[in-house]
């Protein structure tokens, strides 16, 4: 690797860490079955997990704790969120809490998705807007995806302009957990969840029942 690739290679490490590098990062898992009819069925029941968001703090292993508001901050026991609901996500350890808002929901007969980004906790929109309760900047976006195609299932989660919120009044008081949590633990644990996630909504692993 020559100087200059050296040097770009660590400026675009310091940009990220700085906030001002955005990153897109995308995590997917795919099943085939036996036959059509099998994955047609197979699709519903993948519906169900994708839109079940209280369910996936059940994923065996290390796993985040995922919650539903409205956006009253009631917290919400429906098995469908709907656009403008909040996610509470909690992180493995001392960590603080993390909030995104639903900002779209699709559905149609081989496709499902829904797309959040990182916003204030429920309530605050208005009071305390330009601070977002998330590691990464309000524009930033997860999309978690299912679809089929034949005999196969997929699932996607689609991170676009993945930046580091610690600039401006964005990031309150939480700059440097912001950093830590985006440059350092999460890109880690990041790809741990995503690929459990993809992996639960296409069977490949499940949820012990009680």
């Amino acid at each position: 690797m020559g100087i200059k690739n050296i040097f770009n290679k660590l400026k675009k490490g310091k940009e990220t860490i700085e906030g001002k590098e955005k990153k897109d990062k995308i995590f997917t898992s795919l099943k085939k079955f036996k036959t059509e009819e099998i994955a047609i069925m197979e699709f519903e029941r993948s519906k169900k997990k994708l839109f079940d968001v209280n369910r996936w703090s059940d994923m065996p292993g290390i796993t985040s704790t995922f919650k539903l508001y409205n956006w009253k901050g009631e917290e919400l026991q429906a098995t469908k969120p709907s656009k403008g609901d909040y996610i509470y996500i909690n992180l493995p350890g001392p960590l603080p809490e993390n909030w995104v808002t639903i900002v779209a929901l699709e559905e149609q007969e081989n496709f499902a998705e829904f797309i959040v980004s990182p916003s204030p906790k429920p309530q605050a929109r208005g009071k305390e807007k330009d601070e977002i309760e998330h590691f990464f900047i309000d524009e930033a976006t997860s999309t978690f995806r299912i679809n089929r195609e034949g005999d196969t299932l997929f699932a996607y989660e689609i991170g676009k302009n993945e930046g580091i919120n610690n600039q401006g009044t964005e990031a309150a008081n939480r700059e440097w957990i912001n950093t830590l949590i985006a440059g350092g633990g999460w890109m880690g644990f990041q790809k741990i969840q995503w690929e459990k996630l993809t992996d639960y909504l296409v069977h490949e692993i499940e949820i012990e029942e009680n």
